[in-house]
């Protein structure tokens, strides 16, 4: 009997020291698992919100790659941009245009951009 209090000792003076082990072994295993999940999404832009707001409900993609498109470089994509959001009446001001137009730019058409259009970010 002696073997089995000394051997029911020993477990219970093991429990704190595998409590410890199994709680680092779970921070481990969540702090591997936290790094290999994908970054977030990018924080939707002014210009991405404004489009999907209030131009895809007529405009999907498909429209942007058409064979008679009508913006064939940056200024022409503003002017349509532009022409649009008045023909809707939005009221737009030249700063949302401008982002409209970027996220355009951004996500379809990767024309070049003039380094002074109005609501461009340095080094954007």
């Amino acid at each position: 009997m002696h073997s089995m209090t000394a051997r029911a000792g020993f477990h219970v003076a093991l429990a704190p020291s595998l409590i410890r082990r199994v709680a680092f072994a779970a921070f481990v295993a969540a702090a591997t698992w936290a790094q290999a999940q994908p970054a977030p999404e990018a924080v939707s832009t002014r210009g991405q919100l404004l489009y999907s707001t209030h131009c895809i409900e007529c405009h999907t993609t498909q429209i942007h790659w058409r064979a008679q498109r009508q913006a064939y470089d940056w200024v022409t994509l503003k002017a349509q941009v532009r022409r649009w959001q008045g023909t809707t009446g939005l009221g737009w001001s030249e700063a949302d245009i401008d982002d409209v137009a970027r996220h355009l730019n951004d996500t379809i058409y990767q024309f070049a951009r003039p380094v002074s259009s109005v609501g461009s970010k340095p080094g954007a």
